[in-house]
């Protein structure tokens, strides 16, 4: 590929460029764009034998069908070094014994089954085992603290949990009396001691037929739950159903460019959305050998996985190009990285500077791509055939119809057909992929429509070519490493120390993680603004939230920002923080900070 201007000469343009392995699967957007269905791509899928739809068929049974039983999977690389390949045939296996020993429990359809793991196998095969049984499978991230864990569980109404003995005794123990609907913990790593109230997984599955016979479900049964944040309240649970399998591999044939002999590597953690739809599901019902790393980020583990594996496309996020680009090319260089093909990246906007930089490196840039939990899979991305426009979000998918609107209550929804100019991110509700409510919440669910829209939160900008441009967040959802934090669940920890009187959390630009949390604090009466104190705070909300959520700085403040309501205006101390306008400040009950 080549980087050259476009007519304005302001904007560079990386050029796609012949494709010596293979063509990419979307050879012209418009013709695509114009013809497609997704009916058609539906009719891609198998469906289960005697009718319905489930994922985990269409992920792994039906390979084994079609004679693929031995194509390698799941590529496990250990933290120790260790590399485990696991085949078609032996994930329907696994996957088939962790759904009968959850039958065989009395499990039932539309119960809620959770993992708290790390990237290891066991929660691959619960993942699959779990929608094979007819329950919903919910990933939490290993890095939530004990309170995040206890929400989402309790929001979901957890029936199941699989985890570690570490992270039971350490974030679930303490508070399991207070949810009496989780009946079973399996323990992955128990070593013959498993703690008090929970089952050897091992032990359970040791007498477990592997020969299931999938439950019966339909495109509209409930598979997935994945929650977000949002800027007040509890996090949201997101439902997603079997039909959006349907997206997922639609997605990853023409925004990922997936063939079925790629050797692919998604580093998302399966906690985050990407993690499940695009570190799950798409890859293997798409039938490529799946790379699963259960370490984080090392730069030079990284470049050694992506020469010794042979990877030809990668998958990952802004947060970490530049973690390679801090680590210098010099790691790059002498390796052979000639079986890279197509290299994507989501989370949050990719800067053009990695584009390029991805481009002198690799000799191919990034692509960048939109889609939130919400939205269940890609929407709009950069493909493999087309321009890239460092910066922007690409178009939108085959399938999808994009705008960007003006969003007024009383008046409904107003499409902006001006070039560049902002508003609010909206996509035509009815893709395959998209959330069919927040449990619980029908009537936050139906807020997130107008006029058969469904409004994104994101404020973006299309230009004249059709490409789309991410500009912000409409809320004070605080997006870090590609994980959106909502700042009520940070304040809320914060308050519960007692010297804390009221806390405001907001995100502040990072070099690394796009954004980390920023805390401030009014202290009770009695107490008095130290560096011992704000040390203990911060402990206090790595404890509670875990190092993933918790805020990386606390300022000491005698009094926050508020409206004449009482609310906390976030907005201005974010303002105030980076030096920007202050905006309108008619509402403001007191200006010191």
């Amino acid at each position: 590929m080549v980087s050259t201007k476009d007519k304005s000469d302001q904007e560079l343009i990386v050029k796609p460029s012949a494709y010596e392995t293979c063509q990419p699967n979307m050879l012209c957007y418009d013709e695509l764009y114009s013809s497609f269905d997704w009916q058609t791509a539906q009719n891609e899928l198998d469906g289960l034998p005697g009718g319905g739809l489930n994922i985990a068929y269409e992920a792994v049974d039906r390979h084994v069908r079609a004679g693929r039983q031995d194509h390698v999977g799941l590529r496990w690389l250990a933290k120790s070094g260790a590399r485990l390949d696991f085949t078609y045939g032996d994930l329907k296996c696994e996957t088939d014994r962790f759904a009968a020993l959850l039958v065989k429990l009395g499990l039932e359809p539309g119960d809620t089954v959770f993992s708290l793991l790390g990237r290891v196998p066991e929660l691959y095969f619960a993942a699959f085992g779990a929608l094979k049984a007819g329950a919903v499978f919910c990933p939490l991230f290993s890095a939530f603290g004990p309170e995040p864990v206890q929400s989402r569980m309790t929001i979901g109404k957890a029936r199941v949990l699989v985890t570690t003995a570490q992270y039971y005794r350490r974030k679930v123990m303490p508070w399991r009396e207070d949810l009496p609907s989780l009946r079973f913990v399996f323990i992955i790593d128990a070593n013959d001691a498993p703690p008090e109230g929970t089952f050897d997984l091992a032990d359970m599955l040791a007498g477990t037929a592997s020969d299931f016979e999938i439950v019966k479900t339909q495109q509209d049964d409930p598979a997935l739950l994945h929650f977000t944040s949002g800027t007040t309240g509890k996090p949201k649970g997101a439902v997603h159903v079997h039909e959006a399998v349907v997206a997922h591999l639609a997605t990853a044939r023409y925004a990922l460019d997936l063939h079925p002999d790629d050797i692919y590597w998604c580093t998302a953690d399966p906690g985050w959305v990407t993690g499940t739809s695009y570190g799950i599901v798409a890859p293997l019902a798409s039938g490529v050998t799946m790379i699963v790393d259960e370490a984080e980020f090392e730069a030079k583990r990284w470049y050694d996985t992506l020469e010794r594996e042979g990877v030809t496309v990668w998958y990952t996020a802004p947060t970490a190009i530049r973690m390679l680009m801090k680590a210098g090319a010099d790691l790059a260089q002498g390796r052979d990285l000639s079986s890279l093909r197509f290299m994507a990246s989501v989370g949050e906007p990719l800067n053009p500077d990695a584009v390029l930089w991805s481009q002198r490196v690799f000799g191919r840039p990034f692509h960048d791509n939109w889609w939130q939990t919400e939205t269940g899979g890609i929407m709009i991305a950069n493909y493999a055939a087309m321009d890239v426009k460092p910066g922007s979000m690409g178009k939108p998918l085959p399938g999808i119809e994009a705008a960007i609107v003006d969003h007024m209550e009383a008046d409904g929804v107003s499409i902006i057909k001006t070039p560049m100019a902002v508003g609010e991110l909206a996509l035509r509700a009815g893709w395959p992929s998209m959330f069919r409510g927040y449990l619980g919440e029908k009537a936050r669910y139906e807020a997130c429509f107008n006029e058969g829209w469904y409004l994104s939160g994101d404020l973006a900008m299309r230009d004249a070519d059709g490409y789309f441009w991410f500009v912000g967040r409409a809320d004070d959802v605080i997006k870090s490493a590609g994980h959106l934090i909502g700042p009520f669940e940070v304040e809320n920890a914060l308050v519960d120390h007692p010297a804390v009187a009221e806390a405001a959390a907001i995100g502040i630009p990072d070099e690394r993680a796009g954004e980390v949390v920023k805390a401030f604090v009014a202290l009770k009466s009695g107490h008095e603004a130290s560096e011992k104190l704000r040390r203990e705070i911060l402990g206090h909300a790595r404890k509670r939230l875990g190092p993933a959520v918790a805020p990386r700085s606390i300022v000491f403040a005698e009094d926050l920002p508020k409206t004449r309501s009482g609310k906390i205006m976030r907005r201005l101390l974010k303002a105030r923080e980076l030096g920007l306008p202050e905006g309108d400040t008619s509402t403001l009950e007191r200006m010191t900070a």
